[in-house]
Formats: structure tokens, C-alpha cells, sequence
């Protein structure tokens, strides 16, 4: 099977596409790529699936969501896009096309008026530390959002009276008209010019919604950080967002983190890397040092010998998987050697007589290892001074 190609390329726009700019793209590709338009052109058919799949993914906030955090795979399991033959396809969107290609309704999207339609998602960010992000915590946010007008209970009509059917169009949101095109007299249907398409008129308006059925509301919610969670990663709280219209369902609240950055970590993936200075001491001869991890510190030895750069692994101290918590990243550490500067004069003549010793070849009396042990005194003294 051919490997699928990225939605956003398919309908050539950048993945920090508005939703207009969604619709709009959508509306070009699938003009030139329909059927109707290529008759008995099967690539021109496959391509035509291909961009009604995309958008049906990336014009639902949710499965944006989660295809920009897993790819083609979040979807799997059953997949995410029907095209124009499966479940997903609007054939409201379709009679905007057609509309915009010849100047009527097409295929009468404009009845969804009358219809329930979902609220707005409502897109909020908040700033974590690098710890709240690695082990998780709980944010409250607070949002303003339009929600139901308590005072008419979403009807936008004053206490005591209730909205009417529309006289002009029976209450269906649309009316007909009789217009002249390449095919000669087309009748067709746009959005109703009184009603606005929403099929009712309210005569007493509410005087605290105005005729609009809701009202901007600051709310409150507490956010759930997952363990492991990354920068620019978003969380979905579900029915969170705006009120729909027509008894239509609330939209979702997405909040998207941004993780500061730690002066001491850096995060790939669920590793962690950092930077620990050592004594050209230690380096030389060994020893143990702390190293700080995100749990706290821990102790390392360092080896005889130890080069400048090297890199040692602690393992499991990382950042918690965000699907499986249990399961950690590792911290990956780098020694940095430091050499010692302003050196004074007994320091820099044991370090010359060292080199000395080192250069030449010598029958002195002392074995290797009372020579090794003499140069290991001499070091550490050497840096006491």
C-alpha cells in the first residue's frame, strides 16, 4: 500500500491553518478534482477522495488534533476519512462549491441553518515549568466564552412570548428563486433574506441576550497536566467550549501548553541532557561527584582518566512517557572538564616537574606504583594550594 501523503500538503496549506483558510483551499481542490468536472478520470476521482479525506480530518478541531500530534496513525484503527463516498463528507460544503461555480445553492447547504449546529472550540494557552510538564500538575483557567442567556433559556425571546416560524420562507431557513444561467432557467434556493436562514422570527426580542439566545460568560475550569506532556502539545476538554445553535452541542476548550525553558535541562523526546562540570582532578584521578537530575541529586563516580566531553547515561531518570507514565526517558550527561587557571608558582612547578617525569625515561629506585601514588599526592596537593 502506498504511503499516505501528509493532509495539510494535500490541500496545500501550512499546519497553522485557519479554518477559513481550510474551507477555502478545500473549495479549490475539490472543484478541480470532482467528477462532474472530469468525467471518467480516475485519477482525477482518486485525488477528488483523497482531498474530501483530508478535510473531513482537518476541519473537526479534534481530529486536527490528534493527527498533528500522531500523523496518519492516530487513525488507524478504523480510519479517519470516508472521501466523498464515506460518512464523513458534507454536502453542505459541497453546495458552497457549487454555488460559488455557477451562482445558485447547488445542493441547498443552506437548510443546515435550521438544523443543531456545534458550538465553537474555544483555543486557550497556558505556560508550564519545565518540572509541571515532566511529572504533571493541575492549572485553573479561566475563559470567556458564549453560553446559554439565563434569562430566556437559549430562546432569545422576552419572558412570556416565544420565537414565530418565518412568514417569507415557512420556517425551513431558505427561500426559492428563478434564475438565468448557461443551462437556462435554473430554480434554486438561497438563505432566507428575513429570517437569516434560521426559519423562526423573535417580535420581543430578550433584553439580555438581545434576540441572540446567549451571553459571554468568564468561567472557570481545572486542567489536568498529564505526566510528560511537550511544548506546543494540546489537551481537549470536551463540551468545554461554546454553546451550539438550535440545541446543537458546546464546542470543546483546547488548551495548548508551552513549556518554559529549564537554565540546567534540556529535553529530546523524554530524555534529558545536561552539562556537569568537573576538576581536571577528578578527571585525572577519579572521584565522586552529585549530579543534579529532575528527581533530585544523584551520586556518580567518576573514572581515572576520564576524558574531556565524555558522556555517561543515567538511565530511567528521564521524563515520563506521556502514554505510559511508568516508563521514563534517560538523563544524558556530559562531563565538562575545567581547567585550572591562575595557577601560582609551586602549582605550575609540579605540574612542570610531572611533565618532566612523564618525558623521560628513568631507573630511578621507586616502582611504578610508588610512583603512581606519589604523582596522586601530588595532584591533590597540588590543588589544595
Amino acid at each position: 500500500m502506498a504511503e499516505k501523503r501528509d493532509y495539510y500538503e494535500i490541500l496545500g496549506v501550512g499546519k497553522g491553518a485557519s479554518d477559513a483558510e481550510l474551507k477555502k483551499a478545500y473549495r479549490k481542490m475539490a472543484v478541480k478534482y470532482h467528477p462532474d468536472q472530469n468525467p471518467g478520470d480516475k485519477e482525477a476521482e482518486a485525488k477528488f477522495k483523497e482531498v474530501n479525506e483530508a478535510y473531513e480530518v482537518l476541519s473537526d478541531s479534534q481530529k486536527r488534533a490528534q493527527y498533528d500530534q500522531f500523523g496518519h496513525s492516530a487513525f488507524e484503527q478504523g480510519g479517519a476519512g470516508g472521501g466523498f463516498y464515506g460518512q464523513g463528507f458534507d454536502m453542505g460544503d459541497l453546495g458552497d462549491i457549487f454555488g460559488s461555480m455557477f451562482g445558485f445553492g447547488g445542493f441547498s447547504g443552506s437548510t443546515r441553518r435550521t438544523g443543531p449546529r456545534r458550538g465553537n472550540d474555544i483555543n486557550v494557552n497556558i505556560q508550564l515549568s519545565f518540572a509541571e510538564a515532566a511529572f504533571g500538575c493541575t492549572k485553573e483557567i479561566s475563559v470567556s466564552i458564549y453560553d446559554e442567556c439565563e434569562t430566556c433559556h437559549g430562546t432569545g425571546a422576552k419572558t412570556g412570548t416565544h420565537a414565530e416560524s418565518c412568514p417569507k420562507c415557512n420556517g425551513t431557513g431558505q427561500e426559492r428563486f428563478v434564475q438565468q444561467s448557461m443551462f437556462g432557467s435554473v430554480t434554486s434556493v438561497r438563505t432566507c433574506s428575513q429570517c437569516q436562514g434560521t426559519g423562526k422570527i423573535i417580535k420581543d426580542p430578550c433584553s439580555t441576550c438581545r434576540g441572540t439566545g446567549k451571553v459571554k460568560k468568564n468561567k472557570k475550569y481545572e486542567v489536568n497536566i498529564p505526566k510528560g506532556i511537550d511544548n506546543g502539545q494540546t489537551i481537549r476538554l470536551a463540551n468545554k467550549g461554546e454553546i451550539g445553535e438550535n440545541g446543537g452541542g458546546y464546542g470543546d476548550l483546547l488548551v495548548t501548553v508551552y513549556v518554559q525553558p529549564d537554565p540546567m535541562f534540556i529535553r529530546k523526546g523524554f530524555d534529558v541532557y545536561c552539562d556537569v562540570p568537573i576538576t581536571f582532578v577528578q578527571a585525572a584521578l577519579g572521584g565522586e561527584i552529585t549530579i543534579k537530575t529532575i528527581d533530585g541529586e544523584q551520586k556518580y563516580s567518576v573514572k581515572p582518566g576520564t576524558q574531556p566531553e565524555t558522556v555517561v547515561t543515567l538511565r530511567g531518570v528521564g521524563v515520563p512517557n506521556l502514554r505510559n507514565p511508568k516508563v521514563r526517558g534517560n538523563q544524558v550527561v556530559t562531563l565538562k572538564v575545567q581547567i585550572p587557571i591562575d595557577l601560582n608558582e609551586k602549582q605550575k612547578d609540579l605540574l612542570r616537574q610531572f611533565y618532566k617525569d612523564e618525558a623521560v625515561n628513568t631507573n630511578e629506585s621507586k616502582s611504578a606504583s610508588e610512583e603512581k601514588k606519589s604523582f596522586s599526592e601530588k595532584m591533590k596537593d597540588l590543588f589544595k594550594e
